[in-house]
């Protein structure tokens, strides 16, 4: 666990996924999958804020490092999921170098950061106070997902932010930003994606991507990714309830029954 954030920048390949379902269950059963890290998605999924720490308890009973995507830039929304244990997180829609600065600020304690000082349950409640300020800022993962348009403009200088651990693509939302959905974007999106890992890897700092399918890890690592998160815990169950029903309903067509 305390290795975590030491794996991120020493650019060892990691594979986490989201979280989503907004269940302890859930994160234990990711959790024994073998993943590296799970991410948990306080940005789409309907959790609420109390729920996170719930899910991040979780993650640690089985000793897998769970990071939080927060719904926005807000410094407070970044501290609490900090203080709920987090062993890092994952800031959506980061466009400028001001808004990757502040991500930093409210992830770091002074001197190198503005994040407050609480009672919450990664310092013990207030009984580790100490003991946590003085590695919390060593062990935090700060992540900026890079997924729009402007984001894409301003790459290098968000890159050249001190602080930052990963940079992170969304290529979904970047899709839409840039107009290169579907099939006839591919192109577009391909070369976009290239900038931002090219310039992430050039700033030394950690490349990040989603991939919704193992398949799409090789080609961003060949090119200096190596932080992936793979799908989420919603699309797995889908596709395994899918594709397990599809092999029902053969099995039952070559019997005869169906």
């Amino acid at each position: 666990m305390s290795e975590f954030r030491q794996k991120c920048i020493g650019k060892t390949n990691l594979v986490g996924s989201f979280a989503a379902i907004p269940h302890p269950v859930a994160v234990e059963v990711m959790a024994q999958s073998g993943l590296d890290f799970l991410c948990i998605d306080w940005e789409h999924a309907q959790i609420s804020r109390d729920t996170i720490e719930t899910m991040v308890r979780a993650a640690d009973v089985h000793r897998v490092p769970a990071m939080v995507r927060v719904p926005g830039h807000a410094p407070e929304a970044i501290q609490a999921a900090l203080d709920s244990g987090a062993q890092g997180v994952l800031i959506p829609r980061v466009s400028t170098a001001t808004q990757a600065a502040i991500a930093v600020k409210a992830s770091r304690y002074p001197p190198r950061g503005e994040r407050g000082v609480g009672p919450g349950r990664a310092a013990g409640y207030g009984y580790r106070i100490p003991e946590y300020l003085a590695g919390a800022n060593d062990r935090i993962v700060v992540a900026v997902q890079v997924e729009t348009s402007e984001g894409l403009a301003n790459i290098e200088a968000i890159a050249a932010v001190d602080g930052v651990d990963v940079i992170f693509v969304g290529p979904g939302d970047l899709s839409v930003s840039i107009d290169a959905i579907g099939p006839k974007g591919a192109d577009k999106l391909t070369a976009a994606i290239r900038r931002i890992i090219g310039v992430t890897v050039a700033h030394r700092r950690t490349s990040g991507i989603f991939c919704a399918k193992p398949q799409d890890t090789a080609q961003w690592a060949a090119i200096g990714a190596s932080f992936f998160i793979l799908a989420s815990d919603t699309m797995f169950l889908g596709a395994a309830a899918a594709a397990g029903t599809s092999a029902a309903r053969a099995e039952l067509a070559r019997d005869g029954r169906s």
